[in-house]
């Protein structure tokens, strides 16, 4: 019995030594570079609710750019001389309003006095108050104790650590960094440029073709599918949602600028709205007339509406499915910011919408 007891606690005793030191590792390596820019050879990961909170804290920067997987190809290089800023790219797939909004005010925290934001109807859908959000832990943003503990003492974190710290090692550091994407590791990639950035050699046209578009809008509009449509719209909910993630952060930084746009979909999502599921179809013009009519009354808000350039918009070779457009739409987008081209009059808040509507209503579905 005493001796069980004696190997029990040299065993709780090496647990605990093991997990002390797993934690010094991921504090004095730093792969997320949560408490200081990286002593090593710094590398990135693709899990954007986590890096983002380590890039707010590690980069220079003086402009936000927020989106959606719409946004997530983005380069910061070419954001910084399409608009003659110093960008953060903290877009996250999927992500919605409350998201959004709250990874926005942390970086307006640490200096981003322009924001530019790809908005759509869709971040609004109802979600998971941010305080308990499964996806983006608040307190890592924050760097309270309780974040700061789950960092440090992860395994997934200590193992990005001892990797990292391999890495490091000029013998070791050509070859690993090659293998990095090959290997069990998240932190593999070696500019910050990359995060979530097409390969520059990408084949464009292998995914981003008329075929695709076309399969995608025939497979949301099928009978057993289109319910999915306007799954999690309501119009009341989601106009309080941008009332108070969207309204609410622009009017407490009155000081910081904010670019939005509405991004250039392909006209076969709304014409799906219109075949298989009209009610949503008007939640969201609607929800997008009221946000273009509140948005042009804020002094320090410029909206751009992208969705009715029928140049792009019909062309459905620009599409991988029936919304994300290629890199080529992408440089477009930041042409097209900078020049103001697409803004929209305070005056005449719903001109692009109208127009929009109107192309809808008109549209035929080419038949394959």
């Amino acid at each position: 019995m005493r001796g069980t007891f004696k190997y029990l606690r040299r065993l709780l005793l090496a647990s605990i030594v093991c997990t002390l030191g797993a934690a010094v590792l991921t504090y004095a390596v730093d792969p997320l570079q949560l408490f200081r820019p990286s002593r090593l050879v710094a590398f990135y990961s693709d899990e954007t609710r986590v890096q983002n909170a380590g890039l707010i804290r590690s980069q220079p920067f003086d402009a936000a750019f927020m989106g959606t997987s719409l946004a997530i190809h983005f380069r910061q290089s070419d954001i910084d001389r399409a608009l003659g800023v110093h960008s953060l790219k903290l877009a996250m797939t999927g992500s919605n309003s409350r998201q959004q909004s709250f990874v926005l005010e942390q970086a307006i925290a640490r200096g981003a006095r322009r924001v530019v934001w790809q908005m759509d109807d869709f971040i609004f859908v109802d979600a998971a108050d941010i305080e308990a959000d499964p996806f983006l832990s608040v307190d890592l943003y924050r760097g309270t104790a309780k974040g700061i503990a789950s960092y440090v003492f992860s395994a997934a974190m200590a193992k990005e650590s001892a990797f990292a710290l391999l890495r490091s090692l000029p013998p070791l550091q050509e070859p690993l960094t090659r293998a990095a994407p090959y290997l069990p590791v998240k932190f593999a990639l070696a500019d910050v440029d990359d995060i979530y950035a097409l390969p520059r050699d990408f084949d464009v046209a292998r995914d981003y073709n008329a075929k695709k578009t076309l399969a995608s809008f025939a497979y949301i509009t099928s009978p057993v599918r289109s319910r999915f449509l306007g799954e999690g719209y309501g119009y009341d909910a989601m106009v309080r949602h941008f009332e108070r993630d969207a309204v609410g952060l622009i009017a407490r930084h009155p000081d910081v600028t904010f670019d939005i746009y509405f991004p250039p979909y392909s006209i076969l999502q709304f014409v799906a709205m219109r075949d298989a599921s009209p009610a949503t179809l008007k939640i969201v013009t609607d929800l997008t007339a009221g946000i273009a009519q509140r948005l042009t009354q804020l002094p320090n808000v410029r909206l751009h509406d992208f969705r009715a350039i029928k140049a792009v918009t019909h062309d459905l070779g620009n599409y991988a499915d029936v919304i994300h457009h290629s890199p080529v739409i992408d440089a477009k987008v930041l042409q097209w910011l900078a020049s103001g081209e697409y803004r929209v009059d305070p005056r005449k808040p719903t001109a692009s919408l109208d127009e929009l509507k109107a192309q809808v209503e008109a549209y035929q579905v080419p038949q394959p």
